[in-house]
């Protein structure tokens, strides 16, 4: 990928919201490309958060263990989106573990270099406490849902959060154009791989969507978006 490219790819990210071409491009040229392979983890929860990274390639899942010892999705992210922005905070841990889903690249900065660099161009600073404060609203709302809303309702939330994110559109409907599977879908949604593949299977029956091996299209959106807000009528 070339240099235009990669800075194409995160300009395109929150933190430069409002910043110079100058602060920006310090920024980036300050940074490390880092590769990560397919499962492999960029960090771990309750290491030291002393690295931030913006995505330039691949998809990368937020995960969390419980004191349970069970693995809750919290988030899945893309190409421009940072990881590890609690690194502006200073003196934290990381809260959750980040995993590759497929094979990334992506730009790293040390919390030094990055708290240098905020201090020059204070923007930065005010753009990673805004996605601070965002990620931790996404957070709030997840855990509403899980505790007010029904399963299957849940997971028409995730599927379509996903869509936004990673949609595609194919000549059958919408492709969300990641790796997905069952097992993942439940783990976002607080819930067993039974319910999920219950109410997938209802779904492909109805002709809502198609489901492959770690594969979902949808091909009728706006009834998933009707079982999301509680519209229609739900069996779980």
């Amino acid at each position: 990928m070339s240099d235009p490219e990669i800075v194409d790819i995160v300009s395109r990210s929150p933190l430069f919201h409002d910043v110079t071409p100058k602060a920006r491009d310090a920024f980036i040229a300050n940074g490390r490309l880092h590769q990560a392979a397919q499962g492999a983890f960029i960090f771990h929860q309750g290491e030291p958060a002393d690295v931030f990274y913006i995505i330039i390639s691949g998809e990368v899942k937020l995960l969390q263990v419980t004191p349970e010892g069970e693995q809750v999705i919290l988030h899945y992210f893309g190409s421009g989106d940072g990881l590890g922005i609690i690194v502006v905070l200073g003196s934290m841990d990381y809260p959750a573990s980040a995993q590759a889903v497929e094979e990334c690249q992506l730009l790293a900065w040390d919390w030094e270099t990055a708290r240098q660099l905020m201090l020059q161009y204070p923007q930065l600073a005010f753009n990673g406490m805004e996605l601070v404060a965002h990620r931790f609203a996404n957070l709030q709302h997840q855990f509403q849902e899980l505790s007010t809303q029904r399963v299957e309702q849940r997971i028409a939330l995730a599927v379509l959060r996903l869509v936004r994110q990673f949609g595609k559109k194919i000549p059958e409907g919408v492709l969300i154009d990641m790796p997905l599977s069952r097992e993942d879908l439940a783990q976002m949604t607080g819930t067993n791989l039974y319910n999920v593949s219950r109410i997938l299977r209802r779904w492909e029956q109805a002709g809502f969507v198609n489901i492959g091996r770690k594969r979902v299209v949808l091909c009728q959106p706006h009834e998933l978006v009707l079982i999301s807000e509680g519209l229609t009528k739900q069996n779980d």
